[in-house]
């Protein structure tokens, strides 16, 4: 059973420009060190930024809660499996409310194109 949907739609430009003002503690904040890692390896790091930004985001509009009562950025990690697809792997405050609303699954796309990057979450009970 579906118990939510969650989408959203980031701007890959904008990661562009956080990367060249060397806005370091937006990064911190945001990502986990893993995240930070994996995306500034790769020639198009702000694409995969801002992959993963939609993504976290996402899964709180999946949740219904929104970014509060202590869930943090860093509570959401977007890894990916052998193959390279992408999963969500959750810690602290967004793991606990994941198994107190009962829920057993989580699935995430995630897309670009024309400067823009989605990141799409479904939550199953």
């Amino acid at each position: 059973m579906v118990f939510g949907i969650g989408v959203d739609i980031v701007e890959i430009a904008r990661f562009e420009r956080f990367l060249a003002e060397g806005n370091e503690p937006l990064f911190q904040r945001l990502f986990t060190p893993t995240e930070i890692a994996y995306c500034g390896g790769k020639k198009r790091a702000a694409q995969h930024y801002a992959l993963r930004f939609a993504a976290k985001e996402a899964f709180l509009k999946a949740l219904g809660t929104g970014l509060r009562d202590g869930l943090s950025w860093k509570d959401l990690e977007v890894v990916n499996d052998p193959l390279g697809k992408p999963e969500l792997k959750l810690y602290g405050k967004a793991e606990e409310l994941f198994r107190c609303h009962g829920l057993t699954s989580c699935f995430l796309s995630l897309s670009h194109d024309a400067g823009a990057g989605v990141g799409m979450v479904v939550l199953e009970k």
